[in-house]
């Protein structure tokens, strides 16, 4: 397989195969994420990307899932994208679906047709990094997409048919805008409603933006029981018809995986239990968190 620089994928794409469509990101522009700074934006040619599915049609018959990197595919002109999947169900015919990583600006480009011509192609998952939903901090962060922005992709998303995965990050607003920061990403969510929400806990990189502004003091990174009570407020506040919360990723404190509404009361009394008894033992130690 023809993989150009790092590559990244969810944790539920673990036993998917990763084909690299593009190589880094369309905006590469946010001051947390260096995930493709080794890398510029490029378009694999159709010759590279079916010499991969050529190489991976040997295990047809295992591959069940596609997805497809690096951080931005569904950026692609729709003609493009149209062929690649193409390809990918003539290669390996016992597919059941195809995911990608996305942002607002490459989702609100797609019209409603050409969403769910992609859906009929296998394209049945999207995962979205919505990040906030709080205008000043994706201001802050250069995410080059707005609360607005975020909602109005969801429904299109929801309009196709394309299960929706979002991306949330605690810790992102700092302590300056940490609250406002979880309060209104939970009224953002419920206004999006997605089919699963993955929130995630900010680490500062070396060699980007707000790393650099967390040395010179312009930014402070609430601590893990201030960044606890954001996963608190998140879940409290939001009112989300069916939906799949976690918090497993490496980089948080507390793992919990639960479905929403129905667990909610179980889950605010476990937090609540760990903040008000500064129950440190309860959370992931350091040595084991990670990107």
């Amino acid at each position: 397989m023809d993989y150009v620089g790092n590559i990244f994928r969810p944790p539920s794409e673990a036993h998917s195969l990763l084909l690299q469509i593009t190589t880094g990101c369309s905006h590469n522009g946010c001051t947390f994420c260096r995930m493709y700074k080794d890398k510029s934006f490029k378009v694999k040619s159709l010759e590279i990307i079916e010499n991969d599915l050529k190489e991976a049609s040997q295990y047809a018959s295992q591959i069940k899932k596609v997805f497809l990197m690096d951080g931005d595919a569904l950026i692609l002109k729709q003609s493009k994208l149209v062929n690649i999947l193409n390809l990918v169900n003539k290669y390996l015919p016992y597919l059941d679906k195809i995911s990608t990583y996305a942002n607002s600006r490459s989702i609100l480009k797609k019209s409603d047709l050409e969403l769910a011509e992609l859906k009929e192609l296998k394209l049945k998952m999207i995962y979205h990094g919505a990040e906030s939903g709080d205008d000043t901090v994706l201001n802050l962060i250069n995410k080059n997409s707005t609360r607005s922005d975020n909602i109005e992709s969801a429904k299109k998303i929801k309009k196709a048919g394309i299960t929706h995965s979002v991306m949330v990050l605690l810790g992102i607003g700092g302590k300056e805008h940490s609250i406002n920061h979880a309060k209104n990403t939970a009224t953002m969510l419920t206004e999006m409603d997605p089919d699963f929400v993955g929130a995630l806990t900010l680490m500062l990189v070396p060699e980007t933006e707000l790393y650099d502004k967390s040395l010179s003091g312009e930014f402070t990174l609430p601590n893990k029981f201030e960044l606890l009570n954001e996963l608190k407020t998140i879940i409290e506040l939001s009112d989300l018809t069916s939906c799949r919360f976690s918090s497993n990723h490496a980089s948080n404190y507390l793992p919990i995986k639960i479905n929403l509404p129905s667990d909610k009361e179980n889950t605010l009394a476990i937090i609540n239990e760990i903040i008000n008894k500064n129950k440190e033992s309860a959370l992931k130690p350091e040595w084991s968190r990670g990107l």
